[in-house]
């Protein structure tokens, strides 16, 4: 039976669920269609791993390895919200937080040492960082901007910092000795399985992956970073934001690349308090202190180290002796270095680009920063927009083109899918990627604490991506531009496989282009400036990058994009919009009742899955309540009814009843079903009377804190309690039966 699945997940977005999905399943309901949820929280993720020490009562189901398995099959029908890409301290903060419910569930091993612990930490590490993604995307993205959310910020354009022709902000970046210069990749010719391992100097072999199962025509890649060439870019980059006298801030994706960018902050916070590590490193290591987790973890784990004091001291020497350091929130003290997940490339370099070309320093204000990016392989991209920024000044959202994505996702394509095929390089030798045959095909010369890495990338998403960019550029009438670099391995292999592909399509009167991505970035804003669209077609981390880029810089943020992931055996999925600051979100909703996510995002993703389910489950009212979400949705806009920012005006669950409102009057005034619109015309009418009664029902509630039982696993009472304050609605909504 055809079923649309709405994911339990993480933050703001679950928050919002709680008062978002009681009206999208009683207005399902009424037309005749199933939507149910799964939980994929990072919170559910972990329980799922160990139902041999939970009772009956607290065991779940794994459900993302049940929708992985859904995903493969024409019947799929998932909207997907955002949830946590879990860092480290994140995912030691969830464990936290179960074991004080009651959940028996081990530590997670910083340094296992045992075949338990080993164990343990295989379990921990399927649900850290991106783990849902993989699993779900047995397709390609096509994400892009809907009309009304274009037109929307045209007419009310958000605010933009202006650019000055003398800012000083910079990228640096390695460009030697990195991932990008360090790449070898291969085409696989056969089927065949893969080992990867490291050849000590004195010839001792260990295996450090086997079994790596690949397919003909499937691209496999290796490379490292020179961990010694990183600490002399990072010093190097320190002593010159001091002497610039700007701000120094480091941009990684800890959360996603959950095991080589982890690494890499490490050596930044290490880098930044040189001192600090010379003296303490060997007490701070063998309390298992890890400069990996950031520089709040450490300052909150070292108060009970008898050094504690002294290292504190320390901290603050090496901040006062170093450049000023961009901070997260400066009135708490929490800067750049704290937390890795606090500071995510693809939403903070954006919005640096959007203020100004500022971070925030620690007197709390702004100022021009050195923005690191240590591996080259796509630092050019903000690199190029800051450059274009400073000679021709901020963008204007009100005439502004777009720059939608296809993105080369399928099947953990590329260096999203590399967490498992990463690894600290343990002592000098060779790591190599060796076939069944035993003949060699990347082989690296590599010291100790490099980071070597491997990914793949199947041609049948490859092929189908190329399918997809064709379709979308046709579509749109919009040229499409290939962001590949031929001076880059892996990007050579894709160049010659899109030559390839490219003539299955019918590409007659389009125009479709292959340019390096900083290249690529100068195309496409010249093209904004000009009001014009360029389609940008990616691998998958410069698809992250971009549908954040782009989107913040047009629309003010990246939650308003329409996320469609076709799955390559039928059906779909249906993403819901980024992340971002969601934690903020929450915290301020648990500090004063007051939830500013906006669920947009929800909105765009529940029209194509209706209309998916109107097809899978021949269902012609879901196609209805689709047709009518989406005129509710433009309403919805016009009337500017998502959350404001501030207390005292209407929050997500005000805009979750203008949606309602909205939605049922559409719906009782459309004619092509006469029963749904009598069912509909009661409902939106109670509405509509009640506005004034509702809205001071959900603003009564704010200003006071709110008891929601748990960050990374709310309690479901006091959760939908607080998300569902209004009387009337919820009794309105009950009347459609």
């Amino acid at each position: 039976m055809a079923t649309i699945i709405y994911t339990h997940t993480d933050e703001a977005p679950l928050l919002a669920t709680y008062s978002f999905l009681p009206i999208v399943q009683a207005y399902a309901a009424r037309a005749g269609v199933d939507v149910e949820t799964r939980d994929i929280s990072l919170a559910g993720r972990i329980i799922a791993q160990f139902p041999e020490r939970l009772t009956d009562e607290q065991r779940i189901d794994d459900a993302l390895a049940e929708l992985g398995a859904l995903a493969k099959t024409p019947e799929a029908n998932i909207i997907k919200l955002p949830n946590i890409s879990a860092s480290i301290p994140q995912l030691k903060a969830a464990v936290k937080e179960l074991q004080d419910k009651g959940y028996d569930l081990p530590d997670y091993p910083e340094n296992p040492q045992t075949d338990e612990d080993r164990d343990v930490r295989a379990r921990y590490d399927k649900v850290k960082g991106s783990a849902v993604n993989p699993v779900l995307r047995e397709g390609n993205s096509d994400r892009r901007a809907p009309a009304s959310v274009k037109n929307y910020a045209k007419t009310h354009p958000h605010r933009m910092g202006a650019w000055s022709s003398d800012s000083r902000t910079n990228v640096a970046t390695m460009g030697q000795r990195d991932f990008f210069s360090n790449e070898l990749s291969v085409v696989l010719p056969a089927d065949d399985t893969l080992t990867i391992k490291h050849v000590g100097a004195d010839g001792t072999e260990t295996i450090l992956k086997e079994g790596m199962k690949v397919l003909a025509g499937e691209v496999v890649d290796g490379t490292f970073m020179d961990v010694a060439a990183l600490r002399r870019f990072l010093t190097e980059q320190i002593a010159r934001a001091k002497a610039d006298d700007v701000l120094f801030s480091v941009h990684l994706k800890a959360t996603m690349m959950k095991v080589s960018d982890p690494i890499i902050f490490g050596h930044v916070v290490q880098a930044f308090f040189p001192t600090l590590f010379e003296q303490y490193g060997e007490q701070l290591a063998a309390a298992g202190i890890s400069p990996n987790d950031g520089l709040g973890a450490l300052l909150n784990a070292v108060a009970a180290l008898p050094e504690g004091d002294a290292i504190k001291a320390a901290v603050d020497a090496g901040l006062a002796d170093g450049p000023r350091m961009a901070m997260v929130d400066s009135d708490r003290g929490i800067t750049n270095l704290h937390v890795p997940s606090d500071v995510i490339i693809d939403a903070s370099m954006p919005a640096m680009i959007r203020t100004s070309g500022h971070m925030w320093g620690p007197d709390g204000n702004e100022d021009d920063t050195l923005a690191v990016i240590p591996d080259s392989s796509y630092a050019g991209v903000y690199q190029t927009v800051i450059d274009d920024c400073r000679a021709n000044g901020a963008f204007d959202p009100s005439t502004m083109g777009s720059v939608p994505n296809v993105g080369l996702m399928a099947q953990a394509a590329e260096e999203y899918g590399s967490h498992d095929k990463t690894f600290e390089v343990p002592a000098a030798g060779r790591v190599q990627v060796v076939n069944s045959a035993g003949d060699v095909l990347i082989e690296h010369e590599v010291q100790p604490g490099d980071i070597w890495r491997a990914c793949q990338t199947k041609d049948a998403p490859i092929r189908d991506w190329v399918k997809l960019a064709v379709t979308r550029a046709r579509a749109s009438s919009t040229p499409a531009v290939f962001w590949l670099d031929e001076n880059r391995a892996h990007d050579a292999n894709l160049i010659a496989k899109v030559k390839e592909y490219l003539p299955e399509h019918d590409t007659d009167g389009l125009t479709i282009e292959i340019m390096p991505p900083a290249e690529a970035t100068a195309y496409s804003l010249e093209r904004i400036r000009r009001g014009e669209d360029t389609i940008s077609v990616t691998g998958n981390v410069l698809r992250d990058y971009n549908t954040d880029l782009f989107p913040i810089l047009e629309l003010g943020t990246s939650a308003k994009m329409l996320s469609v992931v076709p799955l390559m055996n039928g059906g779909g999925l249906f993403e819901t919009g980024a992340g971002g600051s969601a934690p903020k979100h929450v915290q301020q909703l648990v500090k004063e009742n007051y939830l500013r996510w906006d669920s947009l995002g929800e909105f765009f993703a529940l029209v194509p899955s209706l209309e998916l389910y109107a097809e899978q489950a021949g269902t012609p009212g879901a196609k209805v309540l689709a047709a009518a979400l989406d005129r509710a949705t433009e309403t919805f806009l016009n009337e500017d009814k998502s959350p404001t920012r501030r207390l005292g005006g209407i929050d997500n669950r005000g805009s979750h009843f203008y949606l309602a409102l909205y939605w049922a009057q559409e719906l009782a005034r459309q004619t092509d079903d006469a029963e749904l619109a009598a069912a509909f015309e009661p409902l939106a009418a109670s509405l509509a009377s009640a506005e004034q009664a509702i809205v001071d029902e959900l603003l009564a509630v704010q200003g006071s804190p709110a008891d929601i039982g748990g960050y990374y696993q709310p309690d479901d009472a006091k959760a939908s309690e607080v998300m569902r304050p209004s009387k009337t609605l919820n009794e309105a909504l009950a009347s459609l039966g």
